[in-house]
């Protein structure tokens, strides 16, 4: 049986016309859905970035603050102890001491960080601080969850058991007297 090219036509055509005539309304609601649905839609730009400061670089500055104000708190209640003028070429130890200070200014911890061995200079550094205490009270954004701030400072001796601190230090000597 052979098929007639023209007929097949003729019978395909009105088929593929009856389907897009189905489809178009179809695919012309689903569009109006679409706008309809996206109208309704409104579009809220991102705020403007607003400059502020980190809070990092506050607690810095802050922290720089209440560190200048433990070592002047040092420095005025062992007046004795505390080095005038430039430190010498070759200090005869660097002390470094690391303590905790409550909310109230209480020391609650003092350690020895770091040290060459000179027990006489440990000594001095731990005494003074002691003698230092009560503290200036630290700021309460600067404290842990329990309350305390570890704190360092290193104390720079001369041959003569004389210190100064590394927060207020003179520029040490160039040359060996």
């Amino acid at each position: 049986m052979m098929f007639d090219r023209a007929h097949d036509r003729r019978s395909v055509l009105p088929a593929i016309r009856a389907a897009a005539e189905c489809a178009l309304p179809a695919a012309c609601g689903a569009a109006l859905v679409l706008l309809f649905a996206l109208s309704a839609c409104t579009f809220t730009p991102p705020p403007k970035p607003v400059a502020s400061v980190p809070l990092e670089a506050i607690n810095s500055l802050t922290l720089d603050q209440y560190r200048k104000a433990v070592a002047k708190r040092i420095l005025e209640r062992n007046p004795s102890y505390v080095l005038q003028g430039s430190p010498q070429a070759m200090l005869r130890s660097l002390v470094v001491v690391s303590f905790v200070v409550d909310g109230r200014g209480q020391i609650v911890a003092s350690s020895v960080y770091r040290t060459n061995g000179d027990d006489e200079a440990e000594s001095t550094a731990l005494a003074t601080l002691r003698r230092s205490a009560p503290l200036p009270l630290p700021p309460a954004k600067l404290l842990d969850r329990a309350g305390h701030l570890e704190l360092f400072e290193d104390w720079l001796f001369n041959d003569n058991g004389k210190f100064q601190l590394r927060t207020f230090a003179s520029p040490q000597a160039q040359t060996f007297d």
